[in-house]
């Protein structure tokens, strides 16, 4: 025969269990919004901090090239989409051997006017983050 105090423990064991199971589903949520193909074209801008002092960067997208303008210089990327959330840039009038460099871009999370993305270097670890807005289709 069982004991009462063994068959609390067992009731209050599953009840801590359920209750585990339901905070756990309500802590996942939903995953965070993803619409890539909303910001495959158009116009952007990405403000970044550069030694303590914002920059930005406007720049058009295609589906094949990116024309980027940072602080009155234009430069040309072309665009190879992995698909609908990730690309990667290779700079098509490298000045130097790092702008050879083509670099992988991630969109993480997209809102109805701007994405967040994370982008390196390809071949490198080191990942920064950065939210670039829609300025025009």
């Amino acid at each position: 025969m069982v004991s009462r105090s063994f068959r609390y423990f067992v009731l209050m064991i599953r009840r801590l269990f359920s209750s585990l199971v339901i905070v756990f589903m309500f802590a996942c949520g939903q995953p965070p919004e993803r619409n890539c193909k909303d910001f495959k074209t158009g116009s952007f801008s990405f403000k970044a901090n550069i030694n303590g002092e914002e920059k930005e960067t406007v720049f058009r997208r295609t589906e094949k090239m990116e024309i980027d303008e940072f602080e009155g210089k234009i430069d040309s990327s072309s665009i190879r989409w992995i698909n609908d959330c990730e690309y990667i840039l290779k700079n098509l009038n490298p000045k130097n051997k790092a702008e050879e460099r083509p670099i992988h871009i991630k969109i993480l999370t997209t809102s109805d006017s701007s994405y967040t993305f994370e982008y390196n270097i390809v071949g490198e670890n080191k990942k920064f983050k950065g939210t670039a807005e829609k300025i025009e289709d």
